[in-house]
């Protein structure tokens, strides 16, 4: 793409959104707007209508509507399979239009967003097979005279809040599978990325997905956020976010005894042992802080490396990070794009600050880049040791930080070091050093000579602060129901109040 090519997409006229609510488009109850401009061009992109409260009881109403009376949750699983793989098939047939929206609300580099809208029609095909197979069980060995059957069913109401780094993708890890599952379901899009969950709604509606079903509101979390986590008429809450937020509408939500899903923040270690595959675990340091700006909770934010190596090995990925392209996300050569809001390149310049100040030592970067739109310079920590904040605390930008050890127990302890626990790497050729860190690293996933892979096959999510449940895999559906034991008896029934 040349730069004409670049300035007559921003020249274009902006993307207007409205609100999905019972199967039709509208305008705010109160006629607020909402605006956004791109994080790397300072240009308008899009304008949404700005739903607010009353809006949100409304689409809650239509989803309890059409949980309890319409025709979702009592079709075929086979039904069910088709509409998701319309779906799926929608989804692809938009692709260029979804990353383009998504390239320019989130500043991601547009080669990504392809492939992420790529990844989330995948999870659409895989959720589908998983509508047909969603059962439950059946106890025949009760004795002659019972019959045990376990019903799997919809949980019902389910708000679904996502956030502003891969927009597109965690809505459908989440989504389809509630659809599946035969819930209903009330979506709110992070306000500053709310374009392609608009559209994603352009594509239920053209797949056959009933009045109601998925509702889709564009607002500020204090305000839509708040009453899909407290009202009395969802069942469940599935989030994505920062831990912080996550606590607190874990607090709100238990007012009604919500279940709840939450995906939350990370502080992902790579150990690097001396013997791994060189180039590879260079490789992967770098791809994984820098992927999407770092802005990834799965981001590789932390490098434990062997001392025997590390001097060899910071060398090395100080090299690579110089050359890291970064710029114009809509240039196909670019890998680093824009950070996506203010208030977060203010965050990771004050972690940088705060790393200088308890002394570690900023050996590349650690600045906004002078240009127009919000850029951070690759960013490499080192000296940094286990109790600053910079080790512990999340990020959120393209900034690594350099930690050694001296054995496989120290490096075990410093990657549990964290009140996190949502991913890390284990780098070594020799099948013993990995398999016994994986073994003892508390996380939900470990990668193996490998990072940031993801199938739709193998379950996602966190110990300790990185959230409550898991996302994906053949379970996945099964986290939007409530079991129902039906204990049936066959026969007479003693006269309890006879006296014998």
């Amino acid at each position: 793409m040349n730069t004409e090519q670049i300035e007559a997409i921003l020249q274009r006229a902006p993307y207007r959104g409205q609100l999905l609510i019972n199967g039709r488009w509208a305008d705010a109850a109160d006629g607020q707007q909402m605006e956004r401009r791109s994080p790397a061009h300072d240009t308008l992109v899009a304008v949404y209508a700005k739903a607010g409260r009353v809006d949100a009881e409304c689409a809650i109403a239509a989803a309890r509507q059409a949980f309890d009376h319409g025709p979702w949750p009592r079709m075929k699983g086979a039904e069910r399979a088709a509409i998701l793989r319309r779906m799926a098939e929608g989804i692809l047939a938009r692709k260029e239009e979804l990353a383009l929206l998504e390239t320019l609300e989130n500043g991601k580099p547009l080669t990504q967003s392809r492939a992420e809208i790529e990844g989330a029609a995948d999870l659409w095909h895989y959720a589908a097979t998983l509508a047909r197979n969603l059962h439950g069980d059946s106890y025949n060995t009760l004795g002659e005279g019972t019959l045990g059957v376990v019903l799997r069913d919809p949980i019902g109401v389910v708000s679904i809040i996502t956030p502003w780094n891969f927009p597109f993708l965690i809505v459908s890890q989440k989504l389809p599978f509630a659809l599946a599952a035969g819930c209903t379901t009330v979506v709110k899009p992070a306000e500053v990325t709310s374009g392609t969950t608009v559209m994603l709604g352009e594509i239920l509606l053209a797949a056959g997905v009933p009045e109601g079903v998925v509702n889709i509101l564009v607002g500020q979390g204090s305000v839509v956020g708040e009453v899909l986590v407290s009202h009395p008429d969802v069942d469940m809450l599935s989030f994505t976010g920062s831990t912080g937020v996550g606590k607190a509408a874990v607090a709100k939500s238990a007012q009604t005894l919500k279940k709840v899903s939450m995906e939350l923040g990370g502080k992902n270690p790579q150990l690097v042992f001396p013997d791994c595959d060189w180039e590879a675990a260079l490789d992967a340091a770098v791809f994984g802080v820098y992927f999407n700006a770092g802005q990834c909770c799965n981001s590789g934010s932390r490098i434990l490396v062997h001392e025997d190596i590390a001097e060899d090995f910071v060398a090395q990925i100080l090299e690579r990070s110089k050359i890291v392209p970064v710029g114009d996300p809509l240039d196909p050569v670019v890998k680093v794009g824009a950070i996506t809001t203010d208030k977060q390149l203010d965050t990771i310049l004050s972690h940088v600050k705060a790393a200088r100040d308890e002394g570690a030592e900023v050996r590349l970067g650690g600045s906004r880049i002078a240009r127009r739109g919000m850029y951070v310079e690759p960013t490499v920590v080192t000296g940094v040791t286990p109790g600053m904040a910079i080790a512990r605390e999340e990020v959120f930008g393209p900034v690594l930080s350099v930690l050694t050890f001296k054995t496989l127990d120290e490096a075990i302890a410093l990657a549990n070091g964290t009140l996190y626990g949502l991913s890390a790497a284990v780098w070594s050729r020799d099948f013993s050093t990995c398999l016994t860190a994986a073994r003892r690293i508390k996380a939900g996933t470990v990668w193996v000579n490998t990072f940031l892979e993801g199938h739709a096959e193998l379950p996602f999510g966190g110990y300790h602060e990185s959230g409550i449940g898991r996302e994906l895999g053949r379970l996945a559906t099964e986290d939007y129901t409530e079991t129902k034991t039906l204990h049936m008896h066959l026969g007479p029934r003693t006269d309890w109040w006879l006296p014998r």
